[in-house]
């Protein structure tokens, strides 16, 4: 029965030849949490990287493109960020180091922090640019979502905000005034004004007006 589901499954693919493999309950769900774990990985090296790069006032850009053009690297997942967020990220990876318990590991515990560590990166660099009012653009995970679930801007503001730093949020997504003790606003333009610096894990054009307040690592301007 199983295997004429997946035959059936297979058959409605846009891909042709699909790959059936077969494995037990317990492998499929380390296939699901080592997937994602890896995609976080990546998502945090390019993210050092930019640490590194920043710290040592070098060109992020260049050197993302320099190593990208490895074709055993590829350019996906390369764009840096605020950390990585969403429903499955975190909670995955979280899930794939408590598996280790009693299992010999380096990777996966570094991969948890390393989310964790670049949050108190961002946070610092926004203190050192003001003590102002500081505007979150969207509090979605990237453009054209509406899942805000552990998005890692949420990190940022709950760091800069335990300084003792006003903050607002310009998200249309959500219906409440109030986001976690900070105000919510709808009105693009009323944010902007109020913003002394504005705070964007993904680049819009509806910042071009107000550029010199921005502060964003989105390199590449893609999700």
């Amino acid at each position: 029965m199983i295997i004429f589901i997946l035959q059936l499954l297979a058959s409605n693919s846009k891909k042709n030849d699909i790959e059936l493999i077969f494995m037990d309950s317990n492998e499929a769900e380390a296939v699901k949490l080592f997937s994602n774990t890896y995609l976080a990985m990546r998502v945090s090296f390019f993210n050092e990287l930019d640490t590194y790069a920043v710290t040592k006032k070098m060109n992020t850009k260049k050197i993302i493109a320099g190593v990208s053009s490895d074709k055993r690297i590829g350019s996906s997942y390369n764009n840096p960020s605020f950390g990585y967020g969403g429903y499955c990220l975190p909670k995955d990876t979280k899930q794939l180091l408590a598996n280790f318990d009693n299992v010999p590991q380096n990777l996966i515990k570094a991969i948890v922090k390393s989310n964790s560590t670049r949050k108190d990166f961002i946070a610092k660099q926004v203190l050192d640019k003001t003590n102002g009012t500081v505007g979150i653009y969207r509090l979605v995970m990237k453009e054209g979502s509406d899942n805000i679930r552990e998005s890692s801007v949420q990190g940022v503001m709950k760091r800069i905000k335990s300084k003792g730093i006003k903050v607002i949020v310009y998200e249309p997504k959500i219906q409440d005034t109030n986001f976690y003790g900070s105000e919510v606003f709808k009105d693009l333009n009323k944010f902007k004004s109020s913003s002394d610096l504005i705070v964007a894990n993904r680049y819009s054009k509806e910042l071009e007006d107000v550029l010199s307040k921005v502060y964003s690592r989105d390199i590449f301007e893609i999700n």
